[in-house]
């Protein structure tokens, strides 16, 4: 087992050997998933196709499987860890376990994911709603980054709902965009390999798989290990599922040619439509993805860093919002600075150097 002991210490929280269950639950396990699944599906399936093109079809879905059951591993590294610790938020228990210096590296790989995921965000979201509304992208930024910034401020109930009832839209679109180019499929246009763009797909599949900051708000919101394990394991399965039809989707229909906002291709084949479609999809997926990002990251800062709530959540919207109408405008650069730096350590060295670390320790 991860966990064999149960110790105390005066001013510590000492680790048990099962989960703790809180007392009172706030969402629902079907708010808990879309929170999870929401959180993941955003600007990283949008960029999937377009560095599935890189490698080919086979490479890309290669490293995708392997990168879900990585990734799925490590959270279930994180939601352990904080159930023993009455849900701890990743910072605090990466200090819990690896001391000081571990707990302020999770906390600032963590803020660098989230500063350049939020970033990312209000840099597709202005895209979007310019090409939808036909006002500028900075005006389109502005709308977006205010509506969406009040629901993280009012927290994981408010948000819960909300994704909720997004994540219900985005499949059906996910499923009928699918539907409408699958026609237009030729199988040779994804059947070849390029292993240049190797480290590319790599970096974009962690971006898209990566959910662990939300884990402990949505265990505390369920207030049960039991329940919340089987939730984070179905919150891999279900994007995972859809990156894969997603991706080969768009890449045996475009090829070498698929464009670095996937759906924007749409309407190359069907018009106003494809238009349409092609913006509603990362409307719904990019508020999603900030809505789960901004929460957890949040937290972080109420807990880790013992701030109250407004400037915990000032500390996580506004600095990226200052770097966006500051002129920091390239959606593939910044999506893929935060998948190669912070994502990568936080979700994958350090939960597995945490494993490590107390499985040494605590070894009979």
């Amino acid at each position: 087992m991860l966990i064999q002991g149960l110790r105390r210490k005066k001013g510590t929280h000492g680790l048990r050997t099962s989960p703790i269950r809180v007392e009172k639950a706030h969402i629902t396990k079907g708010e808990a998933l879309a929170i999870l699944v929401g959180t993941q599906i955003g600007a990283g399936v949008l960029g999937l196709p377009y560095a599935a093109s890189k490698v080919g079809l086979i490479p890309a879905l290669g490293v995708l499987i392997g990168v879900m059951f990585l990734m799925l591993w490590t959270a279930m590294i994180v939601l352990r860890f904080s159930a023993e610790m009455g849900g701890a938020q990743m910072s605090t228990a990466a200090q819990r376990i690896l001391g000081r210096a571990g707990g302020w590296l999770m906390y600032l790989s963590i803020s660098l994911m989230s500063f350049g995921a939020v970033l990312a965000y209000i840099v597709g979201m202005g895209n979007v709603i310019s090409s939808l509304f036909g006002v500028s992208d900075t005006v389109g930024a502005a709308v977006f980054w205010v509506l969406a910034s009040i629901v993280v401020y009012k927290g994981l109930e408010a948000s819960g709902k909300t994704e909720l009832a997004m994540s219900f839209v985005m499949l059906f679109l996910f499923i009928a965009v699918t539907a409408m180019i699958l026609p237009h499929a030729e199988l040779e246009k994804g059947l070849y390999v390029d292993l240049s763009g190797l480290w590319s797909i790599t970096g974009v599949a962690i971006f898209a798989l990566g959910c662990h900051t939300v884990i402990p708000d949505v265990y505390k919101g369920l207030g049960s290990y039991e329940e919340t394990k089987k939730v984070v394991v179905w919150a891999f399965i279900i994007p995972t599922v859809i990156y894969a039809i997603f991706m080969a989707t768009f890449l045996l229909v475009f090829g070498r040619d698929t464009p670095q906002m996937a759906t924007q291709g749409l309407e190359l084949l069907y018009g106003k439509l494809g238009w349409l479609i092609g913006n509603l999809i990362p409307l719904l997926a990019i508020t999603t993805s900030y809505i789960g990002i901004a929460l957890a990251q949040q937290s972080n800062n109420e807990e880790f860093v013992k701030l109250k709530r407004p400037v915990a959540w000032a500390l996580t919207v506004i600095p990226p919002a200052i770097v966006y109408f500051a002129g920091v405008r390239n959606f593939a650069d910044v999506l893929a600075l935060a998948g190669d730096t912070g994502d990568m350590i936080a979700f994958i060295v350090l939960p597995i150097l945490m494993w490590l670390a107390y499985r040494i320790k605590h070894r009979k």
